[in-house]
C-alpha cells in the first residue's frame, strides 16, 4: 500500500475516538490489516530484497536512493494533505487527531525502513510482525489497477465510517 493510503485509513479510523493516543494506535494498528490485503506498491530502486529471509532486506544508499526518498516524502505529504482536506475540510474533524491517525498508519513503514538500514535488535519483533502481516499476494506488475484498488480503499473506508 501507499502511504497515502495509509494516512488516510488510519486518520479516518482514528476520528472514531476522541483520544488522540487511542486514535494514533488505532492508525497504526490499520496499516498492518491494510498491508494483508493484495496490493501495488511502486518500485523502490533502493531497496535489497532477500528473497530467502526478508529480515535480510536492506536499504542501499546510491543514486536512485535520492528519487526513492522523494517518491516516499511526496506519498507521505500526499497523505498527510488528503487526510486534511477530507477529514478536516469536509467532515470538520479535530486537526490533531486527523494527524495522529495519519501519523500511526504510516509509522508502521518508517520503522521498517529504519530496519531495512540499520537493523536495531529492538525493531526485529516490529518487522517480524510487517512480514507476517504483509500479503505474498502483490500486484505490483498492474500499476492502474493498484491504484484504483487503493482509491476503492479509501473511498469505501472513508464512505464506511463517515
Amino acid at each position: 500500500m501507499t502511504l497515502t493510503t495509509h494516512a488516510i485509513v488510519g486518520a479516518t479510523l482514528a476520528t472514531l475516538t476522541p483520544n488522540p493516543i487511542l486514535g494514533f494506535a488505532i492508525g497504526f494498528g490499520s496499516h498492518y490489516f491494510l498491508d494483508a490485503i493484495p496490493h501495488w506498491a511502486y518500485p523502490v530502486a533502493s531497496l535489497e530484497k532477500d528473497r530467502d529471509n526478508s529480515l535480510n532486506t536492506k536499504m542501499i544508499i546510491s543514486k536512485s536512493s535520492y528519487k526513492d526518498l522523494l517518491v516516499v516524502s511526496a506519498d507521505g505529504i500526499c497523505g498527510l494533505l488528503f487526510s486534511f482536506i477530507i477529514l478536516g475540510g469536509f467532515y470538520h474533524h479535530d486537526l490533531s487527531m486527523i494527524l495522529m491517525g495519519a501519523l500511526g498508519g504510516m509509522l508502521p513503514d518508517l520503522l521498517q525502513f529504519c530496519y531495512w538500514m540499520w537493523k536495531p535488535k529492538i525493531l526485529k519483533p516490529l518487522q517480524k510482525l510487517h512480514n507476517w502481516a504483509h500479503t505474498k499476494h502483490r500486484i505490483d506488475d498492474k500499476p492502474v489497477i493498484g491504484v484504483l484498488s487503493q482509491l476503492l480503499i479509501i473511498v469505501l473506508v472513508v464512505f464506511i465510517f463517515k
